[in-house]
C-alpha cells in the first residue's frame, strides 16, 4: 500500500516510469500483453485529461492499423477495467471512464508514479534551501527504475510519448548533482558524474560539475584534465571551443579561486512582497481634521467615489496630509500602498511619464523588469489585471493633469487613488467621477498647533507674541511654517522673537511660492535652511540646482561639486538632515522641486557664470564616460570613440561586467534622455553625438526604439552641424537600425544608402562594408540572393581590411543567406567559421546570432534534435545579454523547428517569443500570433 507524498494512502498504484506494472496493496498485479501494458500506460500519462479513441490506434499501431484496431483497443479497454475492479477489490479509486469518443483514467494523480515525479519536482523547484532539495529530489528520481513504459512500445513511440518525463528526470538528475555540489557533497557525485562525462561527451554543464566536483575533492589537476578533454571533443567533433563561463571556470581553477568554495545556502524564496511604498509620515502632524474626515468617509466607502484629488497652492500641505492620512489606514489596504511622484510640478518642467510611472508599480508588484511591455496601454492593462480583485491604495503625487494620470487608476472598486495636485484636476473629475478635495491656508489654530507639535508647547507659550508674528509672516503656509519650525529646533538658544524680526526683516520670496500676495512669499523661510548649512555643503545644494533630475548618483553629484566621493557623502548627509535634500533609495538623492529652484536661483546670482558651466561640464562628462565604459561592457566588440580626457574632478562610475552595465544604464535611462536633450538644446553638438552613441546598445537591447530614433534625431541634427562624414554615415546607420525595428523599412534602406554615400566619400572601407550587412538584412526575408551578394561584398572588404570581427559577422549572414537559398552544406560550413571566429574573439552577441542561424541550417537539413539544441544556446546567450528581440526572435525559431515534431512545445516557444514582441509592441508579433492560432 503506497502512502503518497500528500499523505494520500493508495490501495492500487500505477507505475509507469520503468515497465508498466499495477500494484495492489504493495503487490504486482499481472497486467497479459504488451499492448494493455501501453494503453494503460499511455491513459496514466494523461491522469484525469480524455485520450481520443484514434490516438490510442495511432500509438498503439505506428504504421498502418489493422481494420479491427478500434475493436482491439475496446477489448484491452474491457480487459484493463477487468484488472483495475479486481486489484481494487472493489474499491472505485482507480476507474476507466468514457468520454464521447475516448477515454479518460480517472485517479488521485498521487496513485500514478509519474504525476508524484512532477509533483516533487515541483516542491524541489519552490525550495530555495539546496539542503532540502536533496531528499525531495532523492525521492522523486528513487521512482524511477528505468525508462519511462519500457518496453511498452517501440523506442521511437516511446521517445515521443515520454520526452517530456524524460526531460524532466534528465534535468532532476542535474538539479540534485547541483544541489548537492551545494551542500559539499563533492565527492560523493563525483563517480556519477564521471559517468556521465562519458555518456554525454559534449555536454557542457555535466562537465563544469564535474571540474567543480573535482576542484573540490582536492583533485586540481584532475579538472584541468576534463577541460583538456572536453575542449578537444568539441573541437575535434563539432569544430567549437567549450563556452565562456567553462573556460571561465578553468582560469579560477588555475589561479585556484576561494570563489570556487560551495555559497553558503540562500534561504527559500518569499511570497512575492506586498507593495508598502508611502513616503514616511510625519512624527508631528497637526490640523486638517475636515480634509482627514472626508478621507476617512472616502476609505470607508460613504462617499461613492474611487479616486480623489487633493489640490492646493504649493507648499500648502498636500503631500503631508496624503501621506499622514495613508499611514493611518493603511490597514484597510492588505494587499499594498503604490506611491509615485509625478513631478507634474518641478523646475525642469518635464513632467514622470505615465510609462515610468506604471513601469515602477509593475515592478513592486513583482513584475520583473524584462517582463514589463514597453506601449503604456499594454503597461496599464497589465497593472489594472495585477490589481483586480484587491484592495490597494495608490497614491499619485504631484500629478499634473489628467492625462498624466489616468493610465494610473486602477480600475478596481475596492481600490481607492489619491491624486495630489496644484491642478484642481476638473476633467478627472468630471470623467472619472474624482472627488475634489480643495486644500486652504491653516487656521491661525492650527498653524499654532503645528508649531507646538515642532517645537513644544513651553516654548511657544513663552512666546506667544513672537509665534503669532511668525504665523503671520508665514501666511499660514504649512511649508514655511515647518520650515521655519526647523529653524528654531536646531537653534533652541535662539529666541522666537529674533527669528519672527528675521523673517519680517528678508525681502522677496520664491515667485512660486505664494498665495496671491506678497504676505506668503517664503524665500527668506528657504534662506535660512541654506545659511545654516557649512560653507562646502551650502556650495552643493547651490550646484544641485543645475541638474534637471529627476535624481542624482553620488558620484554625478561628486562630478557637479568637483570633490571626491568619500568627502562628497558628509555634505549630502548634511544636506539631508537639513531636509534640503532627499535620499529616495539608496546612493541616490533626489529634491523637491521648490527646493531645486531655490538652490537654481541661488547658483544663478552667486556663483560666476563660468564656475556653473565648469560644473555642467565635469556633470556632462561624468555622464558621458562612464557610458562610454558602460557601453563598451555591453557590446565589448563595438570600435570606441575618441573622447577627450575627462577634465579634473570628474569621477567616473566604473562597473565589472555587462550585467552591471546594464543596471546603470537603466537607473540613468531617463537621466541621460535629458542630458542629451540639454546638450542639443545648449548647442553642444559633439556632446549631444557622442552621449547619443553611447545609448545605442541598451536601447536597442532592451526596445527602446521610439527613444532611439529620437535621439539619433537630435544625434542627426548636431553631426550634420559639425560636418563629420564618419559621424553623419554612422548616425545615418543608427536611425536606420530604428526604423527596422519600427517596421519603417524604405525608411531604413534610405538611411543606409546615405550612410553608404558617406562612407565611400571618405574611403572607409569598414563603414562601406557594414553599411552592405545592413542592406543585405533588409533584403534577405525576400530576396536572399540579394543579401547573399552584400554579405560576400562585406567579407571581401573585413578581409582585406584585417577586421576579424566584421568577418565573423558577415560569415554567418552569407551562411544565413545560403541556407534561405538551399545550399545548406555551404551554409552550414560558413555559420560554423562565423561561430569559432565569434568565440575566439570572445563576442557572446555574434555566438548568439550564430547559433541561432545554425539552427536554421540544422533544422533545414533535417537534424530537428541539433536545431533545437542550436536555437537554444542562441535564447540562453540573448537573454543574459538582455537583448529582448533577438530573443524573441529564436523563441519563435525554435517554435518553428519544433512544430512538426512537438507541436505543444512549440507554441510554448511562440508563446514565450510574443510576450516579449508585444511588450516590444514590434510588428513581427502579428505573425507570431497566427503561428499560434493556427491549425496543429
Amino acid at each position: 500500500m503506497f502512502v503518497g507524498n500528500g499523505g494520500v494512502t493508495c490501495a492500487v498504484e500505477i507505475r509507469i516510469l520503468g515497465p508498466v506494472e499495477l500494484h495492489a496493496n504493495g503487490r504486482p498485479v499481472p497486467l497479459g500483453a504488451r499492448r494493455q501494458r501501453f494503453v494503460l500506460g499511455v491513459l496514466a500519462l494523461e491522469v484525469n485529461h480524455l485520450v481520443q479513441l484514434d490516438q490510442l490506434v495511432a500509438l498503439t499501431w505506428p504504421g498502418d492499423a489493422p481494420r479491427t484496431a478500434v475493436h482491439a483497443i475496446q477489448v484491452i479497454i474491457s480487459g484493463l477495467r477487468g484488472v483495475l475492479a479486481g486489484a481494487g477489490e472493489g474499491d472505485d479509486g482507480i476507474q476507466i471512464a468514457t468520454r464521447g469518443t475516448g477515454y479518460l483514467l480517472r485517479a488521485d494523480p498521487d496513485c500514478i508514479d509519474a504525476s508524484r515525479f512532477l509533483k516533487l519536482l515541483g516542491q524541489a523547484h519552490a525550495t530555495g534551501e539546496a539542503q532540502r532539495r536533496v531528499p525531495i529530489l532523492d525521492e522523486a528520481l528513487g521512482l524511477w527504475s528505468g525508462s519511462a513504459l519500457s518496453g511498452a512500445a517501440p523506442a521511437e513511440v516511446l521517445d515521443r510519448l515520454c520526452h517530456r518525463l524524460e526531460t524532466a528526470r534528465v534535468s532532476a538528475e542535474r538539479d540534485l548533482i547541483e544541489a548537492r555540489l551545494a551542500i559539499g557533497e563533492h565527492v560523493q557525485v563525483t563517480p556519477q558524474l564521471e559517468r556521465l562525462s562519458r555518456e554525454l561527451p559534449f555536454d557542457e554543464q555535466i562537465h563544469q560539475q564535474l571540474m567543480l566536483a573535482l576542484y573540490r575533492a582536492g583533485r586540481q589537476a584532475d579538472a584541468l584534465a576534463v577541460y583538456r578533454r572536453l575542449r578537444h571533443a568539441l573541437g575535434s567533433e563539432l569544430g567549437i571551443d567549450p563556452s565562456q563561463p567553462l573556460r571561465e571556470l578553468e582560469s579560477a581553477i588555475l589561479r585556484q579561486e576561494l570563489s570556487l568554495s560551495p555559497a553558503p545556502d540562500s534561504p527559500p524564496p518569499s511570497a512575492a512582497p506586498t507593495p508598502a511604498q508611502l513616503p514616511p509620515a510625519l512624527p508631528a502632524f497637526a490640523g486638517r481634521r475636515g480634509a482627514l474626515a472626508t478621507l476617512d468617509r472616502l476609505a470607508a466607502g460613504q462617499v461613492n467615489a474611487a479616486v480623489v484629488v487633493i489640490s492646493g497652492t504649493a507648499g500648502i500641505g498636500k503631500t503631508t496630509l496624503a501621506a499622514q492620512w495613508a499611514h493611518r489606514v493603511a490597514a484597510r489596504f492588505p494587499d499594498g500602498q503604490l506611491y509615485v511622484n509625478l513631478r507634474g510640478f518641478g523646475a525642469s518642467g518635464t513632467a514622470l511619464g505615465p510609462g515610468v510611472a506604471l513601469a515602477g508599480f509593475l515592478e513592486a508588484l513583482a513584475v520583473p523588469p524584462e517582463r514589463i511591455p514597453a506601449g503604456i496601454e499594454a503597461q496599464t492593462a497589465m497593472y489594472r489585471s495585477l490589481v483586480a480583485g484587491k484592495r490597494i491604495l495608490v497614491l499619485l503625487d504631484n500629478a499634473r493633469d489628467a492625462e498624466q494620470v489616468r493610465p494610473l487608476l486602477p480600475g478596481e472598486a475596492a481600490c481607492l487613488t489619491v491624486v495630489t495636485s496644484r491642478n484642481r484636476m476638473a476633467p478627472l473629475v468630471a470623467t472619472e467621477g474624482a472627488y475634489p478635495l480643495a486644500l486652504e491656508l491653516l487656521t491661525d489654530e492650527e498653524a499654532r498647533e503645528l508649531l507646538d507639535s515642532r517645537l513644544g508647547k513651553d516654548r511657544t507659550a513663552t512666546e506667544s507674541d513672537a509665534v503669532g508674528q511668525i504665523i503671520d509672516r508665514c501666511a499660514r503656509l504649512p511649508l514655511a511654517l515647518s520650515v521655519v519650525a526647523a529653524r528654531a529646533a536646531t537653534h533652541p538658544q535662539f529666541p522666537l522673537s529674533r527669528l519672527a524680526a528675521e523673517l519680517h526683516d528678508a525681502a522677496g520670496g520664491l515667485d512660486a511660492m505664494h498665495a496671491g500676495d506678497s504676505a506668503t512669499d517664503v524665500r527668506a523661510v528657504l534662506s535660512w535652511s541654506y545659511r545654516a548649512l557649512s560653507t562646502a555643503a551650502a556650495d552643493l545644494f547651490r550646484l544641485l540646482g543645475q541638474h534637471a533630475g529627476p535624481d542624482i548618483s553620488v558620484a554625478a553629484a561628486a562630478s557637479l561639486a568637483a570633490v571626491p566621493t568619500a568627502s562628497l557623502r558628509p555634505l549630502l548627509t548634511e544636506l539631508t538632515e537639513g531636509n534640503l535634500l532627499t535620499e529616495a533609495v539608496p546612493d541616490r538623492f533626489s529634491q523637491h522641486d521648490l527646493l531645486r529652484a531655490f538652490a537654481a536661483e541661488l547658483a544663478q546670482r552667486l556663483d560666476p557664470q563660468p564656475q556653473r558651466h565648469a560644473a555642467i561640464r565635469r556633470l556632462q562628462e561624468h555622464y558621458l564616460h562612464t557610458a562610454h565604459a558602460a557601453a563598451l561592457l555591453l557590446n565589448p566588440l563595438r570600435d570606441p570613440i575618441v573622447l577627450t580626457p575627462p577634465r579634473n574632478g570628474v569621477a567616473r562610475e566604473y562597473h565589472a561586467d555587462h550585467r552591471q552595465a546594464l543596471a546603470w544604464f537603466t537607473a540613468e535611462h531617463q537621466v541621460l534622455l535629458a542630458a542629451i536633450t540639454h546638450a542639443a538644446g545648449s548647442g553642444l553638438d559633439l556632446l549631444t553625438w557622442q552621449l547619443t552613441w553611447t545609448l545605442t546598445t541598451f536601447l536597442n537591447r532592451q526596445g527602446h526604439w521610439h527613444d532611439w530614433a529620437t535621439v539619433w534625431q537630435l544625434g542627426l541634427e548636431a553631426a550634420e552641424r559639425l560636418g563629420d562624414p564618419l559621424m553623419l554615415a554612422w548616425t545615418h546607420r543608427s536611425l536606420s537600425w530604428a526604423y527596422i525595428h519600427l517596421g519603417l523599412l524604405t525608411e531604413a534602406r534610405v538611411q543606409i544608402k546615405r550612410a553608404l554615400g558617406f562612407y565611400e566619400q571618405v574611403d572607409d572601407r569598414i563603414g562601406h562594408a557594414d553599411s552592405h550587412l545592413d542592406l543585405g538584412g533588409i533584403v534577405a526575408p525576400h530576396d536572399p540572393q540579394e543579401a547573399l551578394d552584400h554579405a560576400e561584398q562585406a567579407l571581401d572588404l573585413y578581409r582585406a581590411e584585417g577586421h576579424e570581427a566584421g568577418q565573423a559577422i558577415a560569415l554567418n549572414n552569407i551562411g544565413w543567406a545560403h541556407t534561405l537559398l538551399g545550399n545548406y552544406q555551404r551554409g552550414l560550413a560558413a555559420c560554423q567559421q562565423s561561430l569559432a571566429l565569434h568565440q575566439r574573439l570572445g563576442n557572446r552577441d555574434g555566438q548568439a546570432g550564430a547559433w541561432d542561424s545554425l539552427g536554421l541550417t540544422h533544422h533545414r537539413l533535417g537534424h530537428l534534435a541539433t536545431a533545437v539544441a542550436c536555437y537554444q544556446r542562441a535564447i540562453d546567450l540573448y537573454r543574459d545579454l538582455g537583448d529582448r528581440y533577438e530573443e524573441a526572435t529564436s523563441l519563435t525559431n525554435l517554435g518553428d523547428s519544433l512544430h512538426d515534431s512537438d507541436p505543444d512545445r512549440a507554441r510554448r516557444a511562440w508563446r514565450q517569443a510574443l510576450v516579449i514582441l508585444d511588450e516590444l509592441a514590434h510588428p513581427d508579433a502579428e505573425s507570431v500570433r497566427r503561428k499560434i492560432s493556427g491549425p496543429s
